[in-house]
């Protein structure tokens, strides 16, 4: 945050000073000159005690060398020339993980990055215990995520991503906790293979998606043809139930006009036809109940119609 605070003062103890040595300059130039540049260096030291902070930092403050106090956020004075300040941000931070090759535990070369997010709830520890604690932090997050990595396979770093990242968080934030930040979340942004394996994943998941639709398919089909058996042992049982599917069949076709239906077979010809191989099929028991005649008896017949046909013969004679 830019401290305007500290150039505006100097800005205004600049021109008060310029009030009154103006005035000794012109009267004793040489007296002036020393006067405006001691007045210069110490408005500038003076203006420099003048610290300000915004709400999301904090000042660690050094005096000669050693730790002091925390400062901020606000406006706060240090002693100039003795103390040295060092500003942190307390927000969540996020740091970028490089992209990095790692083998899985079933030999496959991955290369991986991520997000690691954190910040400072200590802020004097940040600074004193770690050099660089944004890099640091950075360097041990790589570590932890080729450790973690290296101990899954590929099945698991595709379908567990969510599960790795925690772990990976949990063990950053377990061993930096004595550095003054907190981890708040990481996350694996992109997981690359080899195009070979793609390759072969995308054959897998195209042969096991073509599976489940043969077997969807399968089941509908099924499905269908119950409710088909269903609906003709339904037609079956009630004699008026094919006009009326008939009938619906010929109303659904369209009520457009360009859509004409001739019913060549009126439905009562359909009925006869129906009635008729009823007959039919009853005959042929009709037949089978009839008494059989032996030979004797188909003689005497033949011998009765021969005598038959004589008398009309000798009658004729006569």
């Amino acid at each position: 945050m830019v401290n305007y605070i500290s150039g505006l003062v100097f800005v205004i103890l600049l021109l008060v000073g310029g009030v009154f040595i103006v005035p000794l300059a012109q009267a004793n130039p040489l007296q002036g000159l020393v006067l405006a540049g001691a007045w210069i260096l110490g408005d500038a030291i003076l203006a420099s005690a003048i610290k300000l902070a915004a709400q999301w930092e904090k000042a660690v403050v050094f005096r000669l060398g050693r730790f002091h106090s925390i400062k901020g956020p606000g406006l706060f004075l240090i002693v100039p020339l003795v103390d040295q300040l060092r500003m942190v941000d307390t927000r969540v931070l996020a740091e970028d993980i490089p992209r990095q090759q790692v083998i899985t535990r079933d030999n496959v070369p991955v290369t991986i990055n991520g997000v690691l997010f954190f910040r400072v709830i200590q802020v004097a520890d940040a600074i004193i215990k770690v050099q660089n604690f944004r890099f640091t932090i950075t360097q041990y997050a790589q570590t932890s995520l080729r450790d973690v990595i290296g101990q899954m396979t590929l099945d698991q770093l595709l379908t567990e991503r969510e599960a790795i990242a925690k772990m990976i968080e949990q063990n950053v934030d377990k061993d930096t906790a004595g550095w003054g930040v907190e981890v708040t979340g990481l996350r694996i942004q992109d997981v690359d293979m080899p195009e070979e394996l793609k390759k072969m994943m995308s054959r897998q998941a195209s042969a096991e998606r073509e599976k489940r639709a043969t077997i969807t398919k399968a089941e509908g089909d099924r499905e269908a043809a119950r409710n088909l058996a269903e609906a003709a042992r339904t037609m079956k049982e009630s004699p008026g139930a094919m006009q009326l599917r008939t009938l619906q069949s010929i109303d659904g076709l369209g009520p457009t006009a360009s859509n004409t239906v001739v019913l060549a077979v009126p439905i009562d010809i359909l009925e006869a036809v129906h009635t008729l191989d009823e007959v039919l099929k009853e005959r042929p028991r009709a037949a089978t109940s009839l008494p059989a005649y032996d030979d004797h008896s188909q003689e005497r017949d033949k011998d009765g119609v021969a005598a038959m046909s004589d008398v009309p013969a000798a009658s004729n004679n006569r």
